[in-house]
């Protein structure tokens, strides 16, 4: 079976605030973890009023918390964000706490707005410097050498694993020359998915920590008792989606009964471009929506994003979406 995953949007609804938002994030680890998935991931995200999770490592230890087996990780840290020194002692000592369940997802993106990145005091060319940060980070996590001057603790030694992030070529052939893991951000960026994977699969090169290509891909998945309740369910993410085209940054909206009064042509055609690789429906529809996408992409794992607006309803589309999988 194919190991399956969640990337936590940790999404502030019109009905919750943040801190409920967390706790939900965590309560669905706890579920997560007795239902079989091998990992839950929370993404770095500023200046968004509907995202809980900026302060991504203190999420990562929240949810770490609450849960025993699990791994839990970054889906990403943008690095271009944060010196690599930082980054390496904040995951450092997660896996101090959490040991053998910490994973650190890198992506080149800031993950906002050019308002966000200024007020981060962060360089507009930082991201140039992404692979180079890439290795700093490597070097702090590894055990320190006996002349090294500066060294990140209590990091040294940890080794977390690494992991790059991409919705292009130049994540996956970046992964595949360092020898990392790579994850595909095909639940809002489909369009290269089977180039970039062909690149990293093809172009990969053994590394310490990894010695044969491993590639995981995020898709869209939304699983209710019916294939009418769960279209329902979508209308959520996909009223976001649209909201994102014009600039309507806001609170996660409950599902509506009629999407097409929603939004317009141009952003229909927008957010199902981006939504394409979305399997919705009955427990029926997604076992043979992801049997398709796996034997399509030949990817090792996936990486699932349910999102739903009521917790209730999220947490029986996760379970649905587990279930399924292995029936």
């Amino acid at each position: 079976m194919t190991p399956l995953s969640i990337l936590e949007l940790v999404r502030v609804t019109e009905d919750t605030d943040a801190k409920a938002a967390l706790n939900n994030a965590r309560d669905l680890a706890v579920h997560a973890e007795k239902w079989g998935y091998s990992r839950i991931w929370v993404a770095e995200h500023h200046n968004m009023e509907g995202i809980a999770s900026a302060a991504t490592s203190i999420v990562i230890g929240h949810i770490a918390d609450g849960t025993s087996t699990i791994r839990v990780g970054a889906g990403g840290i943008m690095l271009p964000n944060h010196a690599p020194y930082i980054i390496a002692e904040q995951f450092g000592t997660l896996e101090r706490l959490y040991p053998g369940r910490i994973d650190l997802g890198l992506g080149r993106a800031p993950g906002t707005d050019q308002i966000a990145v200024r007020a981060m005091r962060r360089a507009p060319d930082a991201s140039d410097r992404f692979p180079q940060d890439v290795l700093e980070l490597q070097a702090f996590l590894a055990p320190a050498q006996p002349d090294q001057r500066i060294i990140a603790v209590p990091a040294a030694g940890t080794n977390v694993p690494l992991w790059i992030l991409g919705s292009s070529a130049f994540g996956a052939s970046m992964a595949a020359e360092f020898g990392l893991p790579y994850a595909f951000a095909s639940h809002f960026a489909p369009a290269m998915l089977m180039q970039a994977l062909d690149i990293y699969r093809s172009r990969f090169k053994p590394s310490e920590q990894l010695d044969r290509p491993y590639a995981m891909a995020g898709i869209n998945v939304i699983a209710a008792d019916t294939d009418a309740e769960a279209r329902r369910l979508w209308t959520t993410q996909q009223m976001s989606f649209a909201d994102l085209f014009v600039g309507r940054r806001g609170l996660s909206k409950p599902p509506i009964d009629d999407i097409e009064s929603y939004w317009s042509p141009h952003e229909k055609a927008q957010a199902m471009n981006m939504l394409s690789r979305s399997v919705v429906g009955s427990p029926e529809t997604v076992r043979a929506g992801l049997e398709a996408f796996i034997a399509e992409t030949g990817v090792d794992e996936l990486m699932i994003v349910s999102d739903v607006y009521d917790h209730q309803d999220r947490l029986r589309s996760i379970e649905l979406i587990a279930e399924a999988t292995k029936a």
